[in-house]
């Protein structure tokens, strides 16, 4: 049953989101007192061990949004540039090619260099949009301006919020609602 839980959203004590956690590792934060505070209208509870002397199942009550208490949100290598992946572009762009605004499936979308790596082009968010198999091949090694091939939307760089949207596929709504609260006004997730 415990495995079926969703991914508690983790804060930093002032509330800023940070990264999503499996119902174990929340379950460590509660049982450590590192839970700051909690909000979001979802509890799970999650049941332990019976105890030898009383008989009593033991249990933690584990909210869907935590704040986390001091460093322990600390992550290794952790930058406020959330990393790049053809998943979240993808879900970034809604799955819309740059050139010719069609709708496509994840299998038929790749990840077009505004400005090829081959040139000198680097793998950001600011130099990536998502293009259809077509239009990619079609513009080659080339910029959209040299294969006359306009963008039909602007790259930009998902903020910490819009990632955690953006890297998980089973948000509970009272998270959603706080992380969208997040997200920059400029996001196409707001057209969504």
């Amino acid at each position: 049953m415990n495995r079926a839980l969703p991914l508690i959203l983790t804060l930093d004590q002032h509330g800023v989101p940070h990264r999503w956690v499996t119902w174990q590792q929340a379950v460590w934060y509660y049982a450590k007192e590192r839970v700051a505070w909690e909000t979001g209208r979802e509890a799970f509870t999650i049941w332990g061990g019976r105890s030898h002397l009383t008989g009593k199942q033991s249990y933690i009550t584990a909210n869907s949004i935590i704040a986390i208490r001091g460093k322990a949100l600390a992550i290794k290598g952790f930058h406020s540039t959330p990393p790049l992946n053809n998943r979240e572009l993808f879900h970034r762009d809604r799955a819309v090619c740059a050139f010719c605004g069609g709708l496509f499936p994840p299998q038929k979308l790749t990840c077009d260099h505004i400005l090829p790596m081959s040139r000198g082009g680097r793998d950001t968010w600011m130099n990536v949009v998502t293009a259809c198999r077509a239009c990619n091949q079609r513009k080659g090694n080339r910029t959209p301006e040299e294969a006359h091939m306009h963008l039909l939307y602007a790259p930009y760089v998902p903020n910490r919020a819009e990632f955690l949207i953006l890297a998980n596929r089973r948000i509970l709504a009272d998270q959603m609602e706080f992380l969208k609260q997040h997200v920059s006004a400029n996001s196409r997730l707001h057209a969504a």
